[in-house]
């Protein structure tokens, strides 16, 4: 705890995650190495917590929180996204309500967003902007990877066809697998491998999976090959004792990406044998003003991962499209 409390607090004025660890634990022992001696970053990990991705605007320029208000957010925040309490008819809890004849989608039984915040009890993932909110977005107008369709015209081309779902609904991508991970409602799990000259990301979450090069510092693009991905195209090299990976060549699609313009920096820092350091930086001038960084722990988990049993075509994809001809049948209005 003492050496992510470290960490957060400086990496809230935006200093780098590697240079804050070398820096403030003059004391900490040998880390961890892998038989071909890099530093150790593998392991099952989960990266669930129920640490807002934005600061909710009830904290303002609160950073972090004292115990006793981070327990009554805990509690709250629990109670708020406890489906099993969920009326849905009214909405509740933030959530709106289902539509006519709806139903909820899964019961609190299935989620495992976590139930705490992050050890040093910040108001947000996000620590750059120091408001822990994501940038202003640029105008849409000058946007071309977004097309200006009206909020009719975009309902109604969700609606046409299964290529105009998102992967997740395709079960393609995860929604919080991708880079860059972000806690979510369930399957904030990961395993790490290394071998040499590779690093392997494994998300439990639609399975996705990274085999990732590592390259000399300063030799990534050179390295990368002429097409896109899904998941971006990534290499990786080592800064003392963080791994950075750079993301580019996004073909779209990737959980929580912003455009196909966006470039990505992970970072991955071993602190202890049970937690490792996750921070990201997001850059992409086509869709948000400035860049944002996110940190949030990886903390060792008991595994295995299991196997996310989604299959593109599914019966809730079927599903999806033939409600929407039938509302179309009885003259009934679309919704997003």
């Amino acid at each position: 705890m003492k050496k992510w409390l470290a960490v957060g607090a400086v990496g809230l004025i935006g200093v780098g995650l590697a240079s804050v660890v070398v820096a403030q634990e003059a004391d900490r022992t040998m880390p961890m190495q892998t038989p071909d001696g890099q530093p150790d970053v593998s392991g099952i990990f989960t990266f669930r917590t129920i640490t807002p991705f934005q600061r909710p605007s009830q904290f303002a320029d609160q950073e972090t929180l004292d115990a006793e208000t981070a327990a009554a957010f805990e509690a709250s925040e629990r109670t708020r996204q406890n489906r099993d309490l969920f009326d849905p008819e009214r909405g509740s809890g933030g959530y709106r309500p289902r539509a006519e004849g709806g139903v909820l989608s899964y019961n609190e039984f299935w989620y495992e967003r976590g139930i705490e915040l992050t050890s040093d009890k910040r108001t947000s993932l996000i620590v750059d902007p120091s408001n822990g909110r994501l940038p202003e977005r640029v105008p849409q107008s000058t946007n071309s990877d977004m097309p200006q369709l009206t909020r009719e015209e975009r309902v109604a081309r969700a609606y046409n066809s299964y290529e105009n779902r998102s992967t997740g609904d395709r079960c393609i991508m995860g929604f919080n697998a991708g880079p860059p991970m972000r806690s979510s409602a369930y399957n904030n799990n990961v395993m790490i491998f290394q071998a040499p000259g590779y690093v392997a990301i494994l998300n439990e979450m639609v399975h996705n999976a990274r085999i990732i090069p590592i390259t000399e510092p300063g030799a990534e693009e050179a390295a990368k090959p002429p097409f896109d991905q899904r998941s971006g195209v990534s290499r990786a090299h080592w800064d003392g004792e963080t791994l950075v990976i750079e993301t580019t060549q996004y073909a779209g699609g990737s959980s929580g990406l912003t455009s196909t313009n966006m470039h990505l920096v992970e970072r991955l820092t071993r602190l202890d044998p049970d937690t490792v350091a996750y921070e990201y930086t997001v850059t992409d001038p086509t869709v948000y003003t400035q860049p944002y960084t996110v940190m949030m722990p990886f903390r060792r988990t008991d595994g295995p991962l299991f196997e996310y049993a989604c299959h593109e075509g599914n019966i809730g994809l079927h599903g999806i499209l033939a409600g929407a001809r039938n509302l179309e049948r009885l003259g009934r209005e679309l919704r997003p």
